[in-house]
């Protein structure tokens, strides 16, 4: 079911929930692409966009959630079904995803919760806290490891090791069938504080507002 442009459904309307979360620092093509694969593949109905709060795994100090958050609306205003969702931001302390997923079970109790994942969040699936109970809630959607994709990682000098994870879970994993799109934030980053060019890495209205709010320069 793909919902009418601007068409917003009660909790009580939604079957099928898509939940997807990270820095977006900044948003980029592949996680845009990740939705979209999600909603077309899973018939999603409401896809909430969760840019992280206080990020208990990041070493790094994310940018600004205020610009986080403006910059996750552009990425996705084309999609009617996506909600950027401000909970984690709001939410003091660390941001675990079982506590929006738990949150959203209450606030959409007729809905399958689909958590989507990016290919760098599938691989460190066994190091999330309360693993076990965000599969009981949720059926998780990973980033599908397609040929390209597969010779790609064979030419790294290392390797990923496998994810090693409960039977029982296993079993609550999809796969989200993708192209190789090898955006990186960190890149984006990177280029962004040289002043280079970020175009096809972002979209020209991102790239805007990382300009105009000198997002990513050395300070």
């Amino acid at each position: 079911m793909i919902l009418p442009q601007h068409a917003d459904p009660s909790p009580a309307n939604v079957r099928r929930l898509g939940v997807f979360g990270g820095a977006f620092d900044p948003p980029h093509p592949a996680h845009v692409a990740l939705v979209e694969s999600a909603i077309s593949q899973l018939q999603l109905e409401r896809v909430h966009v969760v840019p992280t709060g206080q990020a208990w795994h990041k070493t790094r100090t994310l940018t600004e959630p205020m610009h986080r958050l403006a910059m996750a609306r552009l990425a996705f205003e084309h999609l009617p079904q996506v909600v950027v969702d401000e909970r984690e931001i709001r939410r003091a302390g660390p941001s675990y995803t079982v506590d929006t997923l738990r949150a959203l079970q209450i606030e959409f109790s007729q809905a399958q919760i689909y958590l989507l994942l990016g290919d760098d969040q599938r691989r460190s699936l066994q190091s999330w806290h309360e693993i076990g109970e965000i599969g009981r809630i949720a059926i998780i959607c990973a980033a599908g490891r397609d040929v390209a994709v597969r010779a790609w990682n064979e030419k790294l000098d290392s390797p990923e090791p496998p994810v090693k994870l409960p039977d029982t879970l296993q079993a609550r994993i999809l796969t989200l069938n993708m192209p190789l799109m090898p955006h990186s934030a960190t890149d984006i980053r990177v280029l962004a504080a040289q002043e280079q060019t970020l175009t096809g890495l972002v979209t020209p209205a991102i790239e805007r507002y990382i300009h105009d709010h000198h997002l990513y320069r050395p300070h």
